[in-house]
């Protein structure tokens, strides 16, 4: 008898990709946060399909604070996307890798690609996204929500709304005025009383000594952390507000990327670190950033993803199988975002459940017609 002829596994390729521009107006057209307006918020939707006809969606958001155009975002996509054609759809790492090599930095667009690397693994796979961090360790994201800069008035609307909606944690835009910035976490903490937690996000608009004057004056209010106060080069002022004030700091502009996380980490700059998909260049880089955390003993969590349920989704599924995320992570920002071509995600209770769909999550609506 002849031993069977060994056949090799077939080896699911990349056979196209379509990318997508969007531009999903925000129900508040006034929506800003210190140095910003967003009225509306600019992506690139990013498609990987197998031979199978199997698809993997990422979501580039094109944020002009992290200096990315919608135009940029859409030619750079191009330019990364288009080697990965013709290569195995389950090799995660060596795809990532040619995409690193494509062009330095433009971490919006890489996290597009990486996204939808990882959404078209776990679909070829029949698996949920979490599956491929290790699983899942919990079954719900608690959400912390963030205000938009306003009159003190204003965010104590936004705030008692978002309590209504049963939030029980917020964020609080401020502006880098230290009186005004003051009477508007006054206003907020009047309006949901003395259960609600509350944190504090200037956007790097104070001055290292201005912060700590503003921190000492809200401790009255209970805030639990004040993010990014200082500028993203200012390192120093950053420990320094750090050593000083009696609550947590965390890193967001900071800490970009698992290098940056590693020297804020090493140096016990901040307490903390506010770990985004965009601003990382996706969901590997933001696993080893998470893991640098856990080993340092510094707290983590999931930053701000606005913008379409795609983005949160992968946030989400990612969240899911981080063991050390320390506080109410902000994942339910799409959730004033309108126009969005993707439908899922449950939010109940103030938290984000974590979904066994197969993939992110999220599926692109039936009325969506694009040719992909």
């Amino acid at each position: 008898m002849h031993a069977a002829a060994h056949e090799d596994p077939v080896v699911p390729k990349i056979a196209r990709y379509a990318v997508v521009p969007v531009s999903l107006p925000d129900e508040d057209p006034e929506w800003k946060f210190a140095g910003q307006a967003y009225p509306h918020w600019d992506a690139c939707i990013v498609a990987l399909v197998a031979e199978d006809g199997t698809i993997g969606w990422g979501y580039a958001a094109a944020f002009t604070h992290l200096g990315a155009t919608n135009a940029a975002v859409e030619s750079v996509l191009h330019r990364l996307a288009a080697p990965l054609v013709g290569r195995d759809a389950l090799a995660i790492e060596g795809n990532l890798r040619l995409v690193d090599k494509g062009i330095r930095g433009n971490a919006p667009a890489k996290s597009g690609i990486d996204c939808a690397l990882h959404d078209l693994a776990a679909r070829l796979l029949g698996v949920p996204l979490h599956r491929l961090f290790g699983g899942r360790v919990r079954d719900a994201i608690p959400v912390c929500r963030m205000l938009a800069l306003k009159d003190p008035d204003g965010m104590a609307t936004q705030a008692r709304a978002r309590i209504d909606e049963g939030f029980r944690c917020l964020k609080l835009k401020v502006g880098g005025d230290v009186a005004e910035d003051v009477a508007r976490v006054r206003a907020v903490r009047r309006a949901v009383g003395p259960e609600v937690r509350l944190t504090l996000d200037p956007n790097m608009s104070f001055r290292a000594k201005d912060a700590i004057a503003f921190v000492a004056r809200v401790a009255e209010y209970g805030v639990e952390m004040i993010e990014q106060p200082v500028r993203e080069t200012d390192l120093d002022g950053l420990a320094l507000v750090t050593r000083t004030v009696p609550i947590a700091v965390e890193a967001d502009e900071s800490a970009h990327s698992p290098e940056s996380t590693f020297a804020l980490a090493a140096h016990r700059v901040v307490d903390a670190v506010s770990l985004k998909v965009t601003k990382m260049g996706g969901l590997r880089n933001v696993f080893a950033a998470a893991r640098i955390c856990e080993a340092a003993q510094l707290g983590c969590r999931m930053g701000a993803t606005v913008g379409s349920r795609l983005l949160t989704a992968h946030a989400v599924q990612l969240c899911a199988a981080l063991p050390n995320l320390g506080f109410p992570s902000e994942v339910a920002e799409f959730l004033h975002v309108m126009d969005d071509p993707f439908e899922g995600l449950e939010v109940r209770d103030g938290a984000v459940w974590i979904s066994d769909e197969v993939g992110c999550g999220v599926r692109l609506r039936p009325e969506i017609a694009w040719r992909i």
